[in-house]
């Protein structure tokens, strides 16, 4: 084979297979949030810091004994000092049934979750992220949860 056909050959086998590889926006949201839960699990609060913008703030809601509603409110400042403490078991928080909405530089993901202490499971709720797309990529700047023990789901095998 020639040497031309041969590189024009290879040059459009590179182009087709290239797009195939790219992420989609979506894609890209969904992997901060994972690198975020990826750290959580390893206690590397470093690597879930990577996930968030400074600025970032977490609320929870949840109700007491008696059904009344309860919201926390934290800076990221203190879940990743929780994230980084040395434990022996493992913080696993699963996620499924995923929405995520792009519009430019704004990302909403709305997600179902279960949460596992050292293998045992702890609690449920759907989890909201709000991210902004960055410079440096997508970051978290907002995350919303709900939080219950009873009436939960748990996550697909």
């Amino acid at each position: 084979m020639k040497p031309l056909p041969l590189l024009a050959a290879c040059w459009v086998l590179a182009a087709t297979a290239f797009p195939l590889c790219a992420q989609t926006p979506e894609q890209d949201v969904l992997a901060v949030i994972r690198r975020v839960f990826d750290g959580m699990r390893a206690s590397d609060s470093g690597m879930a810091r990577s996930g968030f913008d400074a600025s970032a703030r977490l609320v929870g809601v949840s109700s007491d004994s008696a059904g009344n509603p309860r919201v926390s409110m934290a800076d990221i400042g203190q879940f990743l000092a929780a994230v980084g403490r040395p434990r022996t078991e493992v913080w696993d928080e699963r996620i499924w049934d995923t929405e995520v909405r792009v519009d430019g530089g704004l990302a909403s993901v709305w997600t179902k979750y279960a949460f596992y202490r050292g293998g045992q499971f702890s609690h449920c709720g759907v989890d909201v992220f709000e991210l902004v797309r960055r410079p440096d990529g997508w970051k978290i700047v907002h995350i919303a949860d709900t939080r219950r023990t009873t009436n939960c789901w748990t996550p697909p095998k």
